[in-house]
């Protein structure tokens, strides 16, 4: 296996995870900053009304995207154990 292939797997891989990760952390961003403005202009200033949205809509999300992240991580998968025998010459 050469330097390359290995550069090769670790960038998707990495790309992989920007890819899955990321609406997940926007919904979460948004959220919190949805919650932040609504605790600013009600002058409410507590801790965990920050967090349950943050969870309900991060769970929201994974089991609305979940299909999806499962098929990419799978598609990757599937890619790298085929070529297999191509990064073990």
């Amino acid at each position: 296996m050469a330097v390359t292939d290995v550069d090769m797997i670790i960038q998707n891989a990495l790309f992989l995870v920007i890819q899955i990760a990321s609406p997940i952390l926007l919904v979460s961003l948004s959220v919190g900053l949805a919650v932040s403005i609504f605790q600013t202009v009600t002058s409410i200033q507590e801790q965990t009304l920050t967090f349950v949205p943050k969870v309900l809509a991060t769970f929201l999300t994974i089991i609305l995207l979940g299909n999806w992240m499962a098929t990419k991580i799978l598609d990757y998968i599937t890619n790298l154990w085929g070529n297999l025998s191509i990064y073990t010459r």
